[in-house]
C-alpha cells in the first residue's frame, strides 16, 4: 500500500509522521517543496510514478484572517488544488481522504451539534473555499472520505495552545472570548483516526464525517485550563466578548460537531478534549 500525505509540515501532517512510523505501508510525506499540489501535472506524475493508492490531503490555506484579503490564494489551495487531487485520484483509482473544517457551517444560532447533513452556509472566505473544495471532491467521482474538524492544536507550528502557553507565562493577564463555543481537537488524535482508517482498509466507506475531540467548551474555558495545567498561575485569564476583538472574519458562535457517524462507521472511541490536552501538555514538558 502506497500512501501520499500532502501538507506534511503542518500540524496534522507532522502528527501523521509520528503515528505511522511503525506501519508496513509506504508513506510519502510531501509539502510544497516536494510536491506542489497546485500543479496538476506534478500530482499526476507523483501518483503514477509511486503507485499511490491513498491520498491524505492535509494541505490548506488555514489563515482565516488572511484569507479575507487573499481570495485567489485561498481558493487555489482550498479548492482548485483539491479538484486536481480528486481528478488524479479518479484517473488512477486512488482514494482521497480530505481534511475540511467546521467553518463550512455558518452562524445560524443553533445550539445543538452539527451533523454531517446539516445545512452549510459559510460566512468567511476560508469557509467558502473549503466548502468549494468539498464540492469538488464529491463531484469528481473519486472514492473519498471528507473529515471535518475544528479547533486543531498540537505541539507543532502555530496554534491556540502554543499561543496561550506563551501569553500566560509572560503576561499578568490575558483576555479570551467566552462567546464562541466549540471543541478543541488534538491533531495527534485525528492523525491516529486517519491511520486507523488506512491500516484497517476502511477507506472504502465513502462519505463526509465529523471528527473533533469529545466535549464542549469556549475559548476562554480552553485557555483557563491551559494556564492551570501548565502551572501559569500568575496570569489572570479573563473572559471577554468577541466584539472586543474586531475582525474581518465572522467566526461561528457555536460550531460543535456531532461525531456519531464517525464512531459508528469506524468503530473508534474519541478522547475528551480535557484528557487529550493533558496528554499534549505532558509531551511538551
Amino acid at each position: 500500500m502506497n500512501v501520499l500525505v500532502t501538507g506534511a509540515n503542518g500540524q496534522l501532517g507532522r502528527e501523521l509522521q509520528l503515528v505511522t512510523a511503525g506501519s508496513s505501508d509506504n508513506y510519502f510525506f510531501t509539502d510544497v517543496d516536494e510536491l506542489d499540489i497546485t500543479d496538476k501535472s506534478a500530482i499526476d506524475d507523483f501518483v503514477k510514478n509511486n503507485g499511490i493508492n491513498v491520498i491524505v490531503n492535509c494541505a490548506a490555506f488555514t489563515n482565516v484572517d488572511a484569507a479575507e484579503d487573499n481570495l485567489s490564494a485561498a481558493n487555489l489551495l482550498n479548492n482548485t488544488a483539491v479538484e486536481y487531487l480528486s481528478d488524479v485520484a479518479v484517473l488512477y483509482g486512488a482514494t482521497l481522504i480530505h481534511i475540511s473544517t467546521d467553518y463550512v457551517f455558518g452562524d445560524d444560532g443553533v445550539n445543538v451539534p452539527y451533523t454531517e447533513d446539516a445545512e452549510t452556509h459559510p460566512v468567511s472566505v476560508y469557509g467558502k473555499t473549503k466548502l468549494d473544495g468539498e464540492t469538488a471532491v464529491v463531484n469528481s467521482g473519486c472514492n473519498y472520505i471528507i473529515i471535518r474538524t475544528s479547533w486543531l492544536y498540537s505541539e507543532f507550528g502555530k496554534n491556540f495552545l502554543l499561543t496561550m502557553l506563551n501569553l500566560t507565562s509572560t503576561k499578568p493577564a490575558v483576555n479570551v472570548v467566552f462567546d464562541q463555543i466549540g471543541t478543541p481537537t488534538y491533531a495527534y488524535d485525528l492523525a491516529s483516526a486517519i491511520y486507523h482508517i488506512v491500516e484497517k482498509r476502511m477507506y472504502n466507506k465513502q462519505g463526509i464525517y465529523n471528527y473533533s475531540n469529545e466535549g464542549v467548551c469556549s475559548w476562554f474555558d480552553f485557555a483557563k485550563f491551559i494556564a492551570t495545567v501548565s502551572g501559569n498561575f500568575d496570569c489572570s485569564v479573563l473572559p471577554c466578548h468577541s466584539s472586543e476583538f474586531p475582525s474581518k472574519v465572522k467566526r461561528p458562535n457555536y460550531s460543535v460537531l456531532d461525531k456519531t457517524k464517525f464512531k459508528n462507521t469506524f468503530g473508534l472511541s474519541i478522547p475528551h478534549w480535557y484528557d487529550s490536552l493533558e496528554v499534549c501538555l505532558s509531551k511538551l514538558k
